[in-house]
């Protein structure tokens, strides 16, 4: 059920990196729709099962999970259902479930869409995962922050669970580059400075705006590109606030969504990356630029205190005041900036794709095994 974002980078490069012979795993079956199998790479013990029904609405979607998992997985004589989506009405044991979004289980950040369509769809996804993580005989979450707050509003101490984090790709990693000081900028050649993420309402893109305009105003030589996506209401807004701000885009610029595979260009052109967001599970685009080398300004709140640790420099992302403060006290010290960047870049090798793969897989074997051992000492 997954086929954008940080989940299906996790599903492309799990299944990419791994191994699942040496857990006991003969056989790995990915029922899938078209866009999201083909961006799974050939691998000799991994079946790629086309299901038309995965490339419709979230209706439709639904439907087959209640209807057709349960079957299939039985017919397959599956050992284990996983279930990287986080979501599913199967009823197939032993499954295991992964939490990769806690935006719905967080009232306040879901409520900042308002009375519309994806706060509805946010809120039906919190009772789906609820369910589904209730009756998971075992849960993988990013974070320790996320495991916290899926397991509040489970109001209940799931099963099995651990913690397993993101990994980078190797074609982010880029040491650090030497720090110039502020003096080497100008308005004609000015301090980079990136922000990459969705145009989304708990991402703070008007608030990072109006820190730059303030650093512009102060005389600080900088420029700001907004790169990634859009939720379109966020996106007007921006828009509007773009207009008022900086109407001739002379020193921030939306440059809109740039593909996965392109992302390290943008990382290796800028000084300074920027990270606004008030509600992460992980913060994956964090972690990557701490792989390409970069010094961080960041937000205080979510799990990214706990990805980034003392590779960033922290700030409210809803108080463009601390936050310009933050972005200034970087861009005028060279020996902080490069401290952080090299902290940045020695941190972003604990994220490896490998060791994601490897413990994932020696999860599902171990709630398969569990369920295994239950079942046969079961009293008759």
């Amino acid at each position: 059920n997954i086929r954008a974002d940080g989940g299906l980078i996790n599903l492309v490069e799990v299944l990419g990196s791994a191994e699942p012979a040496e857990h006991g795993f003969a056989k790995v079956i990915v029922w899938g729709g078209r866009s999201t199998l083909s961006r799974i790479q050939e691998r000799p013990w991994l079946v790629k099962s086309y299901q038309p029904t995965l490339d419709k609405s979230l209706p439709f979607r639904a439907a087959w999970q209640h209807f057709r998992l349960t079957r299939l997985a039985r017919v397959a004589r599956c050992d284990v259902l996983y279930v990287p989506g986080g979501a599913s009405g199967s009823h197939f044991r032993p499954m295991v479930a992964f939490s990769q979004n806690i935006l719905p289980f967080e009232w306040r950040e879901l409520w900042r869409f308002g009375w519309s369509w994806m706060a509805l769809k946010l809120a039906v996804l919190r009772g789906i995962q609820i369910r589904t993580f209730r009756k998971a005989d075992g849960l993988i979450f990013l974070t320790d922050h996320a495991r916290g707050v899926v397991v509040r509003a489970l109001k209940r101490h799931p099963g099995k669970t651990v913690i397993i984090p993101h990994g980078v790709h190797q074609r982010f990693a880029c040491p650090p580059r030497g720090q110039l000081a502020i003096s080497s900028y100008s308005i004609d050649r000015p301090f980079r400075i990136l922000y990459v993420s969705k145009v989304y309402p708990y991402k703070h893109h008007g608030r990072v705006v109006e820190a730059v305009r303030q650093l512009r105003a102060r005389g600080v030589p900088v420029r700001l590109d907004l790169v990634g996506s859009a939720y379109p209401p966020t996106l007007k807004r921006l828009k509007q606030t773009l207009s008022r701000i900086d109407p001739a885009a002379s020193y921030v610029r939306y440059v809109g969504e740039v593909s996965h595979a392109e992302l390290p260009k943008q990382y290796c052109n800028t000084d300074l990356f920027v990270f606004a967001s008030s509600c992460e599970t992980f913060g994956l685009i964090a972690a990557e630029a701490m792989s390409a080398g970069l010094p961080i300004g960041c937000s205080n709140q979510g799990a990214l205190r706990e990805v980034v640790g003392e590779a960033g420099l922290y700030f409210d992302p809803e108080d463009p005041q601390d936050i310009a403060r933050t972005l200034q006290t970087l861009i005028e010290s060279t020996e902080l900036r490069t401290e952080k960047a090299r902290v940045a870049f020695g941190r972003a090798q604990m994220y490896s794709w490998k060791r994601c793969a490897t413990s994932t897989f020696r999860f599902l074997a171990s709630v398969s095994q569990d369920t295994t051992h239950k079942s046969c000492t079961r009293p008759s």
